[in-house]
């Protein structure tokens, strides 16, 4: 009974710590692009009250689904335009993912190894960078993980209440990034049954005719929205095509359409792009989660491909075609995979409690530890050199060090400890990103001239609708932190006496050339910082890589 206790005091230490480091996350501006597009839409929606149409800098908009903006609209009601109201209800999805993942695994596995699979989903890189660069996949994980737990749980006692807790959130992850939250549930449980020998049997059942219509009932708004804004206006220019149902393109061309090619969306990604990008978004467990990976097929294949009493294949089987379908699509991004995390998460965690807690493969977790003691030796001195080359005040450096230092002696003090991967692992990671969160993204953010800019206009009451973009890039953080549609304005003879420019310093010569008089009231340099650089991580070669931007106003 003691143990138990101390073992939920810590993981209570744990979860505290790690929700600071998020927390901490939540004060980083929001980055172009996608994320500050979508705070951007959230904060124009809040503005006009126009909730079943999604407008984009007054354009009409038909790319993601509306789920994300309504509740992200609805924080901002609650606590005012700013970094921790867009931020907020995503993270508590975030949580949800967590809670739905332990939920799942208790169901077919030991408390222990339900607490790391939570454990593990709630440190992966990219959880921690989820909850402060917020897009679609962080309500998405956390709707198809409760979809998922709750379908489990009604599979094994047939009450009606979990099938139509799991609909709803299956409506909830549909309307926040498409059919892709069905899918997922559907590849899980398909792939579970087909190796219980039950597929047909399950396949066919009156319940899911109940489904199909709560679903549907709950998908009624975002489908009024998108007939009316799109389908009955087939002559409005939408992406650069006439004709354009939002209907369709919601239910088969934005997704389908990119397997089929029907869609425009192409970035010519392999098979293996996914896989690429896992190596940095699961660690530090990515190389657990490859060894677990390979075990389950090999046991699988053993098995001659049929489950034993208490195996369940709804977690590989379920990455697996989740992996493939998003793999076969010509267009995919690196965070198209984090929805199958929850599931990556699960399938470790059980190799883990048998490396760690069942001294299983002992050549093995002798070379894993050093391994990740190298692997996390060369983050932290990263993380010393981006403070270094950023200024970092010398408070925050001594910190760093004395955390890496802290890390060295973990290390060596729980060398013997059956317990040490886990431990240096989680210090590791959690560590190194409440520096990346509390100092390194907020230095890169002073070069994303959108924010800088909008909240500059804020603070100074500048009158939005006299604010222009001129000959330059117009980001969406521009218009969040501004709290106003700021628009472009390339005609120099429609630019009047009292408004004011942002442009590149190197087109302040137009207004020169065209007579026009103006005072330069804001500078700055500005970076895509999204897309980090070594030269410009360089201090000495940094100003190569900035563009320096002024802010005028017309005399």
């Amino acid at each position: 009974m003691v143990k138990l206790l101390f073992m939920q005091i810590k993981l209570l230490g744990l979860f505290c710590f790690l929700c600071l480091v998020y927390f901490i996350g939540f004060g980083v501006d929001v980055m172009d692009v996608d994320a500050a597009q979508y705070a951007s839409i959230s904060r124009e929606m809040l503005a006009s009250g126009n909730y079943l149409n999604v407008f984009d800098h007054g354009k009409d908009y038909l790319d993601k689904p509306p789920f994300l903006f309504w509740v992200s609209a609805l924080s901002m009601k609650i606590f005012g335009i700013n970094n921790f109201a867009y931020r907020f209800p995503s993270f508590l999805f975030s949580l949800l993912a967590v809670y739905a993942t332990y939920k799942f695994s208790l169901l077919y596995y030991s408390k222990k190894i339900a607490l790391l699979s939570a454990v593990l989903l709630a440190t992966c890189q990219a959880f921690f960078l989820i909850n402060h660069d917020v897009r679609t996949d962080t309500i998405l994980m956390g709707c198809v993980m409760t979809s998922i737990w709750q379908l489990a749980v009604w599979y094994s006692n047939n009450r009606l209440n979990h099938f139509l807790i799991a609909c709803a959130a299956i409506a909830a992850g549909m309307m926040t990034k498409g059919p892709i939250a069905l899918l997922v549930p559907a590849f899980c449980f398909g792939a579970h049954f087909i190796l219980e020998r039950r597929f047909f049997k399950m396949l066919f059942r009156w319940q899911y005719i109940l489904g199909i219509l709560i679903i549907t009932l709950l998908l009624i708004p975002m489908c009024i929205g998108l007939y009316r804004q799109f389908d009955v206006y087939p002559e409005k220019i939408v992406n650069g095509a006439t004709g354009v149902s939002g209907l369709r393109f919601f239910f088969w061309t934005q997704s389908f359409g990119r397997i089929t090619g029907e869609s425009s969306w192409n970035n010519n990604h392999n098979i293996f792009f996914l896989f690429q990008n896992m190596l940095w978004a699961f660690l530090p467990w990515i190389a657990f989660f490859v060894i677990a990976f390979y075990l389950e097929i090999k046991k699988i294949i053993q098995q001659k491909f049929k489950l034993l009493a208490g195996q369940e294949w709804i977690t590989t089987g379920g990455f697996i075609l989740t992996y493939l379908a998003l793999g076969s699509s010509k267009y995919q991004l690196p965070h198209y995979i984090f929805v199958a995390f929850p599931l990556a998460a699960i399938i470790t965690a059980k190799f883990l409690y048998q490396l760690i807690y069942e001294a299983k493969y002992p050549v093995l977790h002798k070379y894993l530890k050093g391994i990740h003691f190298i692997l996390f030796c060369l983050l932290w001195f990263t993380l010393l050199i981006l403070l270094y080359c950023f200024d970092a005040p010398f408070w925050i450096e001594l910190s760093a060090l004395l955390f890496f230092s802290a890390y060295v002696a973990l290390h060596f003090y729980n060398l013997r400890s059956a317990k040490y991967l886990l431990v240096i692992c989680i210090f590791a990671i959690a560590g190194i990103n409440l520096f990346l969160n509390d100092f390194v993204y907020p230095a890169l953010l002073k070069y994303q001239m959108g924010s800088n800019v909008g909240k500059w206009i804020h603070k100074n009451n500048l009158p939005v609708k006299q604010v222009f973009v001129y000959q330059y890039e117009n980001p969406w953080s521009l218009s969040f932190y501004s709290q106003g549609t700021i628009e472009k304005q390339d005609t120099l003879n429609k630019i009047l006496t009292g408004y004011y420019i942002i442009t590149n310093q190197s087109r302040l010569h137009d207004f020169d050339s065209s007579g026009k008089k103006y005072d330069i009231i804001f500078r700055g340099q500005d970076f895509h910082i999204s897309g980090l650089k070594l030269k410009f991580i360089n201090p000495a070669l940094r100003k190569t890589q900035v563009k320096n931007y002024a802010v005028i106003k017309i005399r």
